[in-house]
């Protein structure tokens, strides 16, 4: 989709690029992320009405130091650089950058040392958030100081003439008390937005986008029954009505009575054509025996296409299918960083689209998952399934660690059920990003009655998050997580042990596995 404003966010390896975007679109601006590699072509295709260089980790000065086009930094519209952003400006600029006697981390005072657009109404002598082992020493020619600290003398600089301005500390960050602003009067004063991308206007454009797009082909989509796809469904059957037909495959890996609830929703409240399957026999017995994640994730994804292929063949004159990949997929999956590592392989419709010549609609590819949810209630979707959890496409099946059989999976559902009922009765799901259980492939003995067990342990997760790029374990009450550990082991037959986790991502992944 073409946006009218975009800041263009270029990557130099830094843990908070991704909260950069994050306080652009916070203001209702369009932002999206690019390697340091884009070259000057791609970057006067995107037409940017900003520019924002990352921060890194490494020194402007090693060999290997990220580097970027000089012509993009010569480019007519306003650049702000973020600490390694700044020495990068510095340095192709004709200045100076060392490194510090003293590596600041942590909070500084920043000084304003004079009057700047960057820095409109902000509070002088506001705390701000370091992380640099080199500094300014000497400005390129044309730039001047707005802003000192204790350790940098050149904490901030502008050169009003090129519209390039760069700050050591990170505004992004939620420890800069004066972030948000400082942000913004980059956004408003220097690039001058107008602030106009909103959950609405995404609706808009989006229906056009595809309606003018699709006509009167018929449309398929695989229903999961999670918020990104369910959204997407809704937003592409206000585009296309009849035309588009969904489909929901039952893997028997979903949470206890969940594939009936999810179709009476789908019934009752969404009205969408949808066909379900009950394919969960087929599933489990291709699981049998087989341990490995990324297998079962394999073998879940090369199944599910396989019978989502032989029900879409059955609907004349389809051309297209819908899938509700996210920016986090997008991100994750082709790291921006250059070098691609995989940490996990997402689960999308992969293969599908070449496989059976469908043109892919992805409407929330440039979304992150609290924007979609926004989009739901712009849709009218019911809070209730708006706020549900993510939940991963293999299911249970990555959250038993280890081999998948009924057993377990009926176990691990039922010990679930118990955790989330009491999340839900405790007033609390709403502040929790995701939460579940895990069965692990360890037993462990105990004492029930007089008999000694030699039973499965359960690893409960719960964590807070705003997108699911980082996340931090939540605090529940001693008393919660008693009545809880109680309540399964009394209830749950195979498990004799509840453990909590509490790792944070990073370096931990949310899920398991």
């Amino acid at each position: 989709m073409q946006h009218k404003e975009n800041i263009l966010i270029i990557d130099f390896g830094s843990q908070y690029t991704q909260l950069i975007t994050r306080r652009v679109r916070e203001a209702n601006v369009y932002s999206e992320i690019h390697s340091h590699k884009i070259s000057f072509q791609e970057v006067k295709n995107i037409n940017p009405t900003g520019i924002i260089l990352s921060g890194g980790p490494m020194s402007v000065y090693d060999p290997s130091a990220p580097d970027i086009n000089l012509d993009i930094l010569k480019i007519n519209v306003p650049i702000l650089g973020i600490c390694y952003g700044l020495q990068l400006l510095c340095k192709k600029f004709g200045g100076k950058v060392e490194p510090a006697e003293d590596r600041e981390y942590g909070k500084a005072v920043l000084n304003l040392v004079d009057e700047s657009k960057l820095f409109k109404s902000v509070t002088n002598n506001s705390k701000v958030w370091m992380s640099h082992g080199d500094y300014l020493t000497e400005l390129p020619e044309g730039f001047k100081i707005i802003g000192k600290s204790d350790h940098s003398p050149i904490c901030a600089i502008e050169n009003t003439e090129k519209n390039i301005y760069g700050v050591q500390f990170h505004p992004e960050v939620a420890h800069t008390e004066e972030g948000k602003k400082i942000i913004d009067n980059f956004l408003f004063n220097i690039c001058n937005c107008k602030g106009d991308w909103t959950s609405e206007n995404f609706v808009e454009n989006s229906i056009n986008e595809i309606k003018n797009r699709v006509g009167t082909a018929k449309v398929i989509c695989a229903l999961s029954g999670g918020v990104d796809s369910t959204v997407a469904a809704v937003l592409v059957k206000k585009a296309i009505g009849k035309n588009l037909t969904c489909i929901h495959i039952d893997t028997g890996l979903m949470r206890k009575n969940e594939s009936a609830e999810i179709k009476k929703v789908f019934d009752e409240k969404l009205n969408l054509n949808h066909i379900h399957i009950d394919a969960s026999e087929i599933f489990l017995s291709r699981l049998k025996n087989v341990s490995d994640p990324e297998k079962k994730r394999k073998i879940i994804g090369n199944t599910f296409i396989e019978i989502f292929e032989e029900e879409a063949k059955k609907i004349k004159g389809v051309e297209y299918l819908v899938q509700g990949t996210l920016y986090p997929d997008v991100i994750e999956s082709v790291s921006v960083k250059g070098a691609s590592v995989t940490i996990k392989t997402h689960h999308n419709v992969g293969g599908l689209p070449e496989k059976m010549n469908l043109k892919l609609i992805e409407p929330f590819r440039e979304l992150f998952k609290d924007e979609v949810r926004n989009v739901g209630r712009q849709l009218n979707i019911p809070e209730e399934f708006i706020q549900r959890h993510p939940f991963p496409g293999p299911g249970l099946a990555v959250r038993i660690l280890g081999s998948v059989d009924k057993e377990k999976l009926e176990i691990l559902r039922d010990a679930d059920d118990i955790f989330i009922t009491s999340i839900k009765e405790a007033g609390i799901y709403d502040k929790i990003w995701q939460a579940f259980a895990v069965l692990l492939p360890v037993q462990s003995v105990g004492v029930m009655g007089d008999a000694r067990t030699y039973e499965f342990v359960l690893a409960l997760r719960a964590v807070t998050s705003v997108d699911g790029m980082t996340a931090n374990w939540y605090s529940f009450e001693p008393d919660f997580l008693s009545d809880v550990s109680n309540k399964i082991i009394n209830k749950v037959r195979g498990i004799n042990r509840v453990v909590y986790d509490i790792s944070s991502k990073p370096p931990a992944t949310i899920e398991w596995e």
